[in-house]
């Protein structure tokens, strides 16, 4: 078990909508951490399913629950962050769920031995219906800030970051519907500046189908708001250079490095 940390809180957010078939994985995984100091915080955009319910039934161990409409998940993230007295912040989706119960506590020490603003890590997306088939492992090693005008980021449901980037440079910027998180991110390293560490296994197991994934017409919308986040702060790229990438991110479908079962 991890002594007592100098991060010694780590604020965990949920945001969900419609997501009773998945809920209550996502809970229980962060519950299940050994690590001593999580406050988990979920933010609920107005269900109508009985999401809220299956939330209900944890509110014991949860520090807070927003349920509200809202404009997506972007705006609910913002919530969750606001909510948040944790040193450090996370986020994980209610599609998606940790590998396994130390997870939180292996980030946490390999951000603290690296001595750093954030921690990232690989991440694999599982098919829906059985979620021990894996479909795609995402590979974070390649990341470095160079690499953002290419539309390159690390696996961003992996990322903790401490709370203070936030206070100092914004939460997720509401203009865009799908790469939020990855403009949050060119702010991160590139105008921020944050020093980052590398945990070098799968730390999320992501159910297919998220807005990101699920379709062309997604992937190009998607491929266009890097380039304005890119642009947006400073970095000069075009969408031809973003779709560089392309070949590579198809990879993810068939090559599995060995540390996915680490």
């Amino acid at each position: 078990m991890l002594e007592e940390s100098v991060l010694n809180k780590v604020s965990i957010i949920t945001v969900c909508y419609n997501s009773a078939n998945t809920m209550r994985d996502t809970i229980e995984s962060v519950l299940a951490q050994d690590y001593p100091h999580i406050e988990y915080i979920i933010v609920d955009g107005g269900s109508q399913d009985s999401t809220i319910e299956i939330v209900k039934e944890y509110r014991k161990q949860i520090a807070a629950i927003i349920s509200e409409p809202d404009n997506g998940a972007y705006e609910a993230m913002n919530k969750g962050i606001k909510e948040a007295t944790g040193d450090v912040v996370g986020v994980l989706n209610s599609d998606d769920f940790y590998v396994d119960n130390i997870v939180v506590r292996r980030l946490i020490e390999r951000m603290e031995s690296a001595g750093t603003d954030c921690v990232f890590a690989d991440v694999v997306y599982v098919a829906p219906e059985n979620t021990g088939k894996v479909v795609r492992y995402y590979d974070s090693s390649r990341f470095h800030p160079g690499r953002l005008r290419y539309g390159w980021m690390p696996a961003h449901p992996s990322l903790m970051v401490k709370r203070e980037f936030f206070t100092s440079y914004g939460g997720y910027v509401l203009d865009y519907k799908i790469a939020a998180d990855f403009e949050m991110i060119v702010r991160l390293f590139h105008v921020a500046g944050a020093t980052y560490a590398y945990l070098p296994r799968p730390v999320i197991k992501m159910r297919m189908g998220g807005v990101s994934t699920n379709g062309m017409q997604a992937r190009w919308k998607l491929n266009n708001e890097i380039v304005k986040a890119c642009r947006a702060n400073g970095i000069q790229t075009n969408l031809p250079l973003v779709l560089l990438k392309t070949p590579l991110k198809l990879l993810e479908l068939v090559r599995r490095p060995d540390r996915e079962h680490r």
